[in-house]
């Protein structure tokens, strides 16, 4: 059996085997790739999540033409 790196864990889960198996249909990916894929949607989904919970709620003043390192003229 393969090592472990320090940044992996290896666990036992129970997943009902047709949202796995649909889940490997849409990646058409191996098993650990398809839940690694899954935590990274979940992750990414928590910091759109809390992104759009300030929405309406920052204040921002931004020059276009500064930012854009653009000299008039």
């Amino acid at each position: 059996m393969p090592e472990l790196s320090p940044k992996t864990q290896r666990i036992t889960a129970n997943i009902p085997k047709d949202l796995l198996r649909d889940a490997q249909k849409v990646t058409r990916r191996g098993i650990t790739e398809t839940l690694v894929e899954g935590l990274h949607l979940l992750k990414r989904r928590r910091a759109y999540d809390k992104a759009m919970a300030l929405k309406g709620k920052l204040r921002l003043q931004v020059d276009i033409e500064k930012s854009r390192e653009r000299n008039p003229g």
